[in-house]
């Protein structure tokens, strides 16, 4: 790609990408902790996480280099192939996800049948392929206007009815695991911001809006979520709809913003797949995995998204904390050679790490222990071994 991106374009971009249906139904799983503590956890966990977004999309945005490729930095040519492998294959299952979400939802406002309501979104997400992310500019801007005004319109439905909030319930999840859950969503962008802030005109400027965009949109989209389950009582999107009085209104939100968020993550994948097989064209590698997606949203049910979460967060979390430590505090700024072993085996660590702190309720979530620890060994042995021979 060799049009730059202006601090407007990355603006809409991460705009398309918080408002989502995903964002909404993971907002539900608030319900019970009461508001004033819902709406604490949201923000601190956005805020851990979306530091961690600008973090790696800055490593992008200033090497010029797409989300993957900047992993080859701190972990080799061939060592990067790991990640490469597990981001496409989460990529895909981000891909099935929304569309199966986003059919459902449909399906619960106009019954058609929701594999018709899958084919619908794929084709849209194709054609979204078809046109390009450098030739969508006039297409977001009008996208990402109809999506504001409808998700303001949701809001108000919601919480301008007078409705009162449910009492704080027992069986809400801590505070701690409500925090991980808010840092679980931007940090599932991580492996991809980087596609896109690398064609910034302004790698600074561009990489803090996207960040600060996306955390405000996807804040207000969980607290949607945590108070139309509180106020109506339900956690399927498709019945708050109805219970909102919203018909075709609701039904353009939940496809306009299946599109737009789900576009990111088969383009993404398409761009990911270059760092496995340099002849692999990204637009129709993209398309590629929106078929999967459709069939697997077709196919299988995917009601439940926390374990996908959680389990993104233990690859991804400590592969960015060493990506960080290493390019802005030891300032490694060159490939790794074939493998960077070290950093590989600090990775493994950083893994179970946080695997095992999932297991602990920490009111910061495990995410931000995980990540202090992984970039503190990283540091400390890079201070030691200083930089790797190439190999």
């Amino acid at each position: 790609m060799e049009n730059k991106t202006s601090v407007f374009s990355n603006g809409l971009i991460w705009f398309g990408a918080g408002v989502s249906i995903a964002e909404i139904l993971t907002g539900t799983y608030y319900a019970g902790m009461g508001f004033s503590k819902g709406l604490a956890a949201i923000l601190i966990g956005h805020v851990i996480g979306c530091l961690m977004l600008f973090l790696a999309g800055l490593i992008g945005a200033y090497t010029k280099k797409s989300a993957m490729e900047t992993v080859k930095m701190s972990f080799g040519e061939k060592g990067s192939l790991l990640f490469s492998v597990l981001n496409v294959l989460q990529l895909v299952g981000w891909t099935a996800i929304m569309i199966y979400d986003g059919s459902l939802a449909a399906n619960g406002v106009i019954e058609t049948g929701a594999w018709v309501w899958c084919l619908v979104i794929g084709i849209l997400i194709i054609v979204w392929i078809a046109i390009g992310i450098t030739n969508l500019k006039w297409v977001n801007t009008v996208a990402m206007a109809l999506l504001f005004l409808m998700t303001i319109v949701l809001c108000f439905k919601i919480f301008g009815g007078g409705g009162h909030m449910a009492a704080p319930s027992p069986d809400a999840m801590s505070f701690g695991a409500a925090v991980e859950l808010a840092v679980a969503m931007p940090l599932s962008w991580l492996p991809l911001i980087s596609d896109y802030t690398r064609e910034a005109e302004k790698p600074m400027a561009a990489t803090a809006v996207s960040a600060v965009v996306y955390g405000i949109v996807s804040c207000f989209m969980y607290l949607i979520g945590m108070g139309a389950a509180e106020l109506t009582g339900e956690s399927d999107f498709a019945q708050i709809l109805i219970r909102c009085g919203l018909g075709i209104t609701g039904l353009l939100i939940v496809v306009l913003s299946t599109v737009t968020t789900t576009f990111l993550d088969a383009y993404s994948a398409g761009v990911s797949s270059v760092s496995i097989c340099s002849k692999i064209k990204e637009k129709w590698f993209a398309i590629a995995v929106t078929v999967i997606g459709m069939v697997g949203a077709i196919v299988y049910p995917m009601d439940n998204i926390t374990d996908f979460l959680y389990l993104i967060g233990s690859v991804f979390a400590p592969m960015i904390a060493i990506q960080i430590a290493d390019y802005f505090i030891l300032k490694n700024t060159d490939d790794a050679g074939a493998f960077h072993v070290r950093n590989l085996v600090i990775w493994v660590i950083g893994f179970i790490l946080y695997r095992y702190l999932m297991t602990i309720d920490i009111v910061v979530g495990n995410t931000l222990p995980d990540m202090v620890v992984t970039s503190a060994l990283c540091v400390a042995a890079g201070k030691i071994w200083g930089s790797p021979k190439k190999k």
